[in-house]
Parts: C-alpha cells; sequence; structure tokens
C-alpha cells in the first residue's frame, strides 16, 4: 500500500514566559491508505499537540512546528500556506475533536454546521448541501434527521453530538480521518456504539483513520498498528498483535500490565506504573522512562536511538528499558 501520511522528526512546542517548551520531541510514523493508526499514551505526552501538528492547529502564536517534516499526500504540509491549509481541512483531512460540545458552535443548528462545511469546501447548492447533510445525519445513525438537523447542540446527547462531528469529519468524504479521544466522556455502550460507526464509515469509504486515545481496549480492537508515546517522544511503534503479544520496552510492558482483568482475584491491587512524568519544563536530554525511575547515569543523559529493530517494528533502544 502507498504511504498517505508521512511524519519525520516533528517537533513541536510552545513559547510560554518562561521561554520555549517542547511538547513533540522527534516523532516519526507512517500511515498507509485505508489502514488505522493509534497514538495511545498517558495524558500529557504529545498525542494530541502531534495531531494538531499534522493539521496546523496548534494554538496560536504560542504553538508552532519547530522542526521535521510532515508529509502527506506526497505534499509537504510544514510551512505550508494558511489558505492551502484551510482548504486541506475538512476536505482532505476531517477532524474529530475531543470534546464535541467545545467543537460545536453552540448558537448554531447542527444542520447549518454541516451545510457550512459542505458549501465551503465543495461546489454546491444550498438546497443540495441541506440533502446532503440530512443524508449525512442518517449515515451516521441519529433518528429522524429532517427533525434533529433544526436541534442545537445542547438539545443532544453527549452520543449524538460526538455524531454530528463524525458527520461534519466526514461530509467531503476525507482521505484521513483524524480522532482525538473520540469516546471521552460517553458511557461505555455509546463508546462502542461511536467505535463500531467509525469503523463502518472507515471501511465504506477507504479512508485511512489517526486514532488518539489512552484506552488500550480500543486500540486492541480498531487498529492495525500503533505508536506508544511518552513524555513527547514515540518509544515503541508495532502492529497492534505483535505489540500485545511480545512488548518490548519497559513503558509498553507497564500500560500492558495496568489493564484490569477479569480473571485478576477479587481485591487484587490494580498495578501500576512506578514514579510519574517529569514536568515538560524538566524533561532529561536522555531517556525520558529513565528519568521517572530515578536511573541515574548515562541513559538520562543520552538520547537512546530510535531504531527499526526488525521489519515494521520500532524501539528507542534504551538498555535500561528495553
Amino acid at each position: 500500500m502507498s504511504k498517505l501520511l508521512e511524519i519525520k522528526d516533528l517537533e513541536s512546542g510552545f513559547e510560554t514566559e518562561s521561554g520555549l517548551v517542547q511538547a513533540v520531541d522527534g516523532v516519526s510514523f507512517e500511515l498507509e491508505k485505508g489502514r488505522t493508526l493509534g497514538i495511545v499514551g498517558e495524558s500529557g505526552c504529545g498525542k494530541t499537540v502531534t495531531a494538531m501538528s499534522i493539521v496546523d492547529l496548534l494554538p496560536k502564536p504560542s504553538g508552532q512546528v519547530l522542526d521535521g517534516s510532515i508529509r502527506f499526500n506526497d505534499r509537504e504540509l510544514r510551512g505550508a500556506d494558511p489558505e492551502v491549509m484551510y482548504k486541506i481541512r475538512g476536505n482532505e483531512i476531517g477532524v474529530i475533536f475531543q470534546e464535541p460540545m467545545a467543537a460545536l458552535n453552540p448558537v448554531q443548528r447542527v444542520g447549518k454546521q454541516i451545510i457550512e462545511s459542505l458549501l465551503l469546501h465543495r461546489e454546491t447548492t444550498k438546497q443540495d448541501a441541506l440533502k446532503k447533510a440530512v443524508e449525512l445525519l442518517d449515515a451516521v445513525g441519529i433518528p429522524a434527521p429532517e427533525r434533529r438537523i433544526s436541534d442545537y447542540p445542547h438539545e443532544l446527547s453527549g452520543g449524538m453530538r460526538q455524531r454530528v462531528m463524525i458527520a461534519i469529519a466526514l461530509c467531503c468524504d476525507p482521505d484521513l480521518l483524524i480522532a482525538d479521544e473520540p469516546t471521552t466522556a460517553l458511557d461505555v455502550t455509546v463508546q462502542a456504539q461511536i467505535l463500531d460507526l467509525m469503523a463502518k464509515m472507515q471501511k465504506e469509504r477507504g479512508m485511512a483513520t489517526l486514532l488518539i486515545t489512552h484506552d488500550l481496549g480500543v486500540i486492541a480492537e480498531q487498529c492495525d498498528e500503533v505508536v506508544v508515546m511518552y513524555a513527547g517522544r514515540v518509544v515503541e511503534r508495532a502492529p497492534v498483535k505483535e505489540l500485545f503479544a511480545n512488548p518490548k520496552h519497559a513503558y509498553t510492558k507497564g500500560l500492558l500490565a495496568s489493564i484490569p482483568r477479569l480473571d485478576n482475584e477479587r481485591k487484587t491491587q490494580l498495578q501500576t506504573i512506578p514514579g510519574q512524568v517529569a514536568s515538560i519544563h524538566e524533561f532529561a536530554s536522555g531517556c525520558r522512562f529513565c528519568q521517572r525511575m530515578d536511573r541515574g547515569g548515562e541513559t538520562v543523559k543520552t538520547r537512546p536511538a530510535y531504531e527499526e529493530v526488525k521489519p515494521g517494528r520500532f524501539l528507542e533502544t534504551c538498555p535500561a528499558c528495553t
């Protein structure tokens, strides 16, 4: 399969009162057409910053892509003209944001928000856009779409709002869908419905999906390949089945061990990863997981190489963590 998205040595950061802080540090991965790549890691590890860097949606003026390459459909997006990015977002790349209530305009009916996106990116009439909007709401499983199209976001449940976000993201048949924690704050049943809907729409439309989540269960169900991030860096990348069966990095092993299991004895204490992530202002230049584990010496001072250890399997090769 051909590569749709290629990220190489991506660095992104934010200007703060105390200076520049780097939230993403040398991230690299590829995504092929029609496949799903998951990015997983604890909160604050750089998952969302990586995704927003791709579509030039880091908060301005503080947020900026500092270095690296972002190639999409054989075009370099880093440094692209804002007008070019404006056309790509929503048209070739659809985005499902983490909080639909914050992403949707609270004073506009949901139908108008879908129609606006269609009119912006497609040569169509308002009447045809309205018809398409109703079809999209029906496709994402919203009952009585002819009536619901006139609702405001606050009149919909959390699951319904997320379905509207999916309809907006897919309205122009993008080649790539970026889904940033698409099931946050939804109950388990609605989560499953949303994930099933995304998988169904992906299969029907043949698009690629970049799925950002902290939920390893979602990764196992939905993804072909997974990128594990820690403290702004990729520590491991592998096909999903291979990573779950044979994790190599100590952080990945810790994440998998912390998943609650039905066969655990009652009142068994859940496993956790010792220590905590350092402040972004205090990240070590070397292995940041060693920093968390209070390992001194050279591993914390010298950055470990990120290498392809076997075809399709990439690893940050810290000797203390692998």
